[in-house]
């Protein structure tokens, strides 16, 4: 009896040694994507300022401008 305990002990230590394994590999994980994440928001961001520019230039009427000298 007792060394069939000792045989499930190993084999809850080595089940509990893999399931530390996979929880290390997906917080590595994780941590990568959040950083990537980080990344594309940044670049939305700036995505977003610069369209707003363009917008902004496009959206100017020819006719607000005051005409030229020679007029």
């Amino acid at each position: 009896m007792a060394a069939k305990l000792e045989q499930r002990l190993t084999e809850l230590e080595v089940r509990f040694t893999f399931l530390e394994q996979t929880l290390q590999a997906l917080d590595s994980s994780v941590s990568a994507h959040e950083r990537n994440l980080a990344e594309i928001r940044g670049a939305l961001e700036r995505m977003r300022a610069e369209f707003t520019q363009i917008r902004t230039a496009l959206a100017h009427d020819i006719r607000d401008e005051p005409p030229p000298p020679h007029y």
